[in-house]
């Protein structure tokens, strides 16, 4: 790093002198008298000032947890699809097919609309913690966001399963209604939403080879064409609610969230086959890259917002419940240990548990808890949604500097 020392006569200019590379300093200099006058004494002051402001800026984080919940997308009337989808599945037994043996709060939250005027609360609460984390996000000002986010058989399919890919890439270009008959925004179906990557996505990828992840990355998409799955391209809208625009750079991180569902399932509820594909990453592994990533920005010039992006249990993947409503119980034990920054109950959850919740998702939200931890940091909860109709409880929080 270089450092620059300027005379007594720019003082006053000096904070439009420093940028992310460089640290500019005023100090004694040659031809400053022997009695520095109030002027010099004031270019030590502001070169001090400057220098620790930015010493201080460097490698700085905060932490987002939200969801990429894709019936969001929808309008409210289409809201309770996944439930509706689900009912007519051949599968599902003719008893739970019928409301009358659902959960009371089911049955309530599912009303005479089928869930219309639930969803339309259910939106109302999500977007307020959206609106909350853009802000802090704003305020705070990165150098680039950090997603980690699932992949369900979307860039990565039979030719490769990844447990953690760094996509390196130099922007994106997402066309993410191209396949939707409509969408919550009433936008057009090929209106392009374009980000930029940032450069630090190929330093962190050689930070963490050094700490011992070995970590895969790729420098353009393998098999998504609308630039980037939907647990990615969901977080940046729904954190653009408003339309204001995000001006950040981004760096996603895949995580193989889905494990021995990935390809028998193609990441959806529907069974393509009947063999277990190999397990995902474990939540303890999670954690160890989260904590790696945060090591790896401490010895960086950056501002980085890490974002966990996920629901928790998800309805399809709860086979105790028929795939009808998610885990309750489980998701509520989480939410406890989270609160209570009890990082350890989460790395000493094992896959089968995991699984068992349909939590598989929460890994995201597991790379983000080893971080937090590495920080010594504990969640700022914004709201706790428990559902049993639009699919998976959703958690927003912030892990604020």
């Amino acid at each position: 790093m270089e450092c620059f020392r300027y005379s007594h006569a720019i003082c006053l200019t000096l904070a439009r002198q420093i940028d992310n590379n460089c640290i500019v300093v005023a100090d004694r200099s040659t031809d400053w008298p022997e009695q520095p006058t109030l002027s010099h004494q004031m270019a030590l002051g502001l070169g001090s000032v400057l220098y620790q402001q930015r010493r201080q800026a460097m490698g700085e984080i905060l932490g987002i947890g939200l969801t990429h919940y894709p019936g969001l997308m929808a309008p409210d009337e289409d809201r309770a699809f996944p439930l509706t989808r689900m009912l007519r599945n051949p599968n599902v037994s003719a008893e739970l097919k019928n409301p009358s043996n659902w959960p009371e709060p089911m049955r309530i939250e599912f009303g005479e609309d089928e869930g219309v005027s639930s969803a339309k609360d259910h939106r109302a609460r999500l977007v307020k913690g959206f609106r909350k984390q853009r802000e802090e996000l704003d305020a705070f000002n990165p150098d680039f966001v950090l997603i980690w986010g699932d992949d369900q058989y979307e860039n990565f399919k039979e030719d490769i399963i990844p447990p953690f890919c760094i996509m390196a890439y130099d922007n994106f270009d997402c066309t993410p209604f191209a396949h939707r008959k409509n969408n919550a925004w009433g936008e057009p179906n090929d209106k392009v939403f374009s980000y930029k990557g940032h450069p630090g996505a190929k330093q962190l990828v050689t930070k963490l080879i050094e700490q011992g992840i070995d970590m895969a990355y790729s420098y353009k998409p393998l098999h998504e064409e609308g630039g980037l799955g939907h647990a990615f391209i969901n977080t940046l809208l729904y954190l653009d609610y408003d339309r204001k625009g995000f001006p950040y750079a981004v760096i996603p991180f895949s995580v193989n969230c889905y494990g021995s569902k990935v390809i028998r399932n193609q990441g959806g509820a529907i069974e393509f086959g009947t063999a277990d594909d190999p397990p995902g990453p474990t939540a303890k592994r999670c954690m160890e890259v989260g904590a790696a990533v945060v090591r790896a920005i401490q010895d960086s010039p950056w501002r980085v917002a890490l974002i966990a992006s996920s629901s928790w249990s998800h309805a399809f993947l709860t086979d105790k419940h028929d795939k009808l409503w998610p885990d309750q119980e489980s998701d509520r034990a989480r939410f406890e240990e989270l609160k209570a920054g009890d990082y350890d109950a989460w790395r000493n959850l094992s896959t089968p548990q995991i699984e068992a919740a349909g939590q598989q998702e929460m890994l995201n939200w597991m790379c983000l808890a080893g971080a937090m931890e590495e920080l010594d940091r504990k969640a700022e909860i914004l709201d706790y949604i428990e559902t049993y109709v639009f699919n998976s409880e959703k958690c927003l929080a912030l892990f604020k500097p």
